[in-house]
This record gives structure tokens, C-alpha cells and sequence, in this order.
């Protein structure tokens, strides 16, 4: 297990890397940042004062080192626009985001395994059917237009939940339900596949042949190896939620880092924008490395892997 997990660890720490330096480069994709932070019409002196007070007119590598060293130290600079340390922006609304992925996943895991297993026990029954249309509306509705009707019948129409804003837990209910149930038909198909596959397995047969109650052979034999391809899509879409909540966020007035993000494109603020893939991509890989490695401890026959 410890090899596994350094071989593993050593391939996020490259994947970071990696990722740092395309999060750099993003500073010099839309053009000279220094004409950008000056504005349309700026002077040539006012240009390359900036580009001086900002280190622009430095090596570029000697710039990402320095970047990269500060981000290290959790120092990502200052908002062009708001000027603030970014690291105080982004780990403000940080938490926001998270809360949100996390209350979305785990609508999504509430509502797709049950289904998936009551699917996979009676195969081409009703239920079975039920689940495999709650899987086709969810992949095929838009995010944004589920969550506009959201608004409207429980917002508007019958006034349950609040609409906008982050102050309660009632604030987040439409949000969660609107990010989860996209991730749910992928999640709700893959344990079905799953669990039909172990049920068909020679070693759940014998179970069944030894008199085990079929609940048994189901929840301590046959869900626990199912449900390993799940730990790892669970991982990965949760890293999906926290970079894609932007739309969420925006329509429901959430102050987390894709609110954020959308209003630093809106005022081109390059930094904060640095900073926020940054910290998502990171999150994201770490949350792939511990789908890994629980993974590996849930079956053992990965880590030879």
C-alpha cells in the first residue's frame, strides 16, 4: 500500500505542476497584460510603468518561479481591481463552493445508488425503467434551465425556499438540487452496471448457495465491490461541481469562487483569476489521488496495479 501510494502521489505532484505552469500561462493568453490592466487608450509611459511596478517586463520563467514559490506560500498576489490579497478573497469564498459541491454530490449519491441498486435487483421491471428515465432526463436537461424552474415553482410559485443568497441552509437546497442532479444519471448507471455485474459472479453465487439472506448477499458482498468504480466518478465529478458551479452560482446570487470567477472575467482581474484554477485544479487532483487510494483500500488487487 505505501508504494502504491507514493507511485500515486508522485503522479498528482507532476499533474500539479503541470497545471501551474497553464495557469500561469494564462496571463499572456489574451495578450500583454500590462496594455490590459491599463486599459483601452492608456499611454505607451503609463504601459510600461505597469509593466514594471508589475514584474511584467521580467523573464518569463523567473516570473512563474516567483509565481509559482508565492503560491506555495499561499501568496497569489493582488486583485488588480479590488486591491486586496487574493488568497483572502478566494479562501473567503472557498468555503461557499465547497459547501455547495458537497451538499450536490451528496444529493446525487442519495438519490442515484438507491436507484441504481433497486434497478439492478429487478432488471426490465418498472422500476428498473423509472430509473433509467430519471437518468435520460437528468443527462439531457440543461443545468441552467432546471435551475431556472427550480426558481420558479418552488421560489416563486409556492415560496419554500429562499432564492438568492448563501445565509442559511435553506439557501442552498435549490443550488444543490439543480449541480447534483446532473452528476446523477452517470453515478445512478454506473452502480446499476455495477451490481448486476457482481451479482452475476461466481462468489455471490455460493453466498446464495449457503443460505445467506439476500439482503446479506446484497449489502456485505455484492454492493462493496460494486460500488468501487463509484468511489473514483464521485471524486471526479465532485472536482467537476466545485469548477462548473459558475452558473450556478451565478443565477443564484452565490458568493463561492465561481460567482467570483465569472465577476473577474467581467473586470478582467487577472490574478484572482489565476488563482481560482489554480486552487480548484489542485482540489480536484488531490480529490483523485484519495479516490486512488481509497480505492485501493477497498480492493486490494489495485495496488499491484
Amino acid at each position: 500500500m505505501l508504494a502504491f501510494t507514493v507511485k500515486r502521489l508522485g503522479v498528482a505532484l507532476l499533474v500539479a505542476l503541470t497545471v501551474s505552469l497553464i495557469t500561469f500561462s494564462m496571463i499572456y493568453v489574451s495578450g500583454d497584460p500590462a496594455i490590459a490592466i491599463a486599459g483601452e487608450g492608456a499611454r505607451a509611459s503609463d504601459i510600461e510603468a505597469i509593466r514594471k511596478f508589475y514584474g511584467f517586463d521580467r523573464p518569463i520563467i523567473v516570473q512563474y518561479v516567483d509565481w509559482l514559490a508565492g503560491a506555495l506560500r499561499g501568496d497569489f498576489g493582488r486583485s488588480f481591481t479590488l486591491r486586496q490579497p487574493v488568497a483572502d478573497i478566494i479562501f473567503a469564498r472557498l468555503p461557499v463552493t465547497i459547501l455547495l459541491g458537497a451538499a450536490a454530490i451528496g444529493f446525487a449519491l442519495v438519490l442515484a445508488i438507491p436507484l441504481g441498486v433497486l434497478a439492478a435487483v429487478r432488471p426490465n421491471s418498472m422500476l428498473d425503467r423509472f430509473a433509467l428515465t430519471v437518468a435520460v432526463v437528468g443527462q439531457a436537461m440543461p443545468t441552467f434551465w432546471f435551475a431556472l424552474t427550480l426558481i420558479l415553482w418552488l421560489g416563486v410559485t409556492w415560496r419554500l425556499l429562499p432564492i438568492t443568497g448563501s445565509d442559511t441552509w435553506q439557501h442552498f437546497v435549490m443550488p444543490a438540487i439543480a449541480l447534483g442532479y446532473f452528476v446523477t444519471p452517470a453515478v445512478m448507471r454506473l452502480t446499476r452496471a455495477g451490481v448486476l455485474e457482481v451479482l452475476a459472479s461466481d462468489y455471490i453465487r455460493t453466498a446464495r448457495a449457503k443460505g445467506l439472506r439476500p439482503p446479506t448477499v446484497l449489502f456485505k458482498h455484492a454492493l462493496r465491490n460494486a460500488i468501487i468504480p463509484v468511489v473514483s466518478l464521485a471524486a471526479v465529478q465532485f472536482g467537476f461541481m466545485l469548477g462548473g458551479s459558475i452558473v450556478i452560482e451565478t443565477i443564484f446570487q452565490i458568493n463561492g469562487l465561481g460567482y467570483l470567477a465569472w465577476e473577474s472575467i467581467q473586470r478582467k482581474d487577472l490574478p484572482t483569476m489565476q488563482a481560482i484554477v489554480l486552487v480548484l485544479a489542485v482540489i480536484y487532483v488531490l480529490l483523485t489521488l484519495l479516490a486512488d487510494l481509497l480505492n485501493a483500500f477497498l480492493d486490494p488487487r489495485l495496488r499491484a496495479a
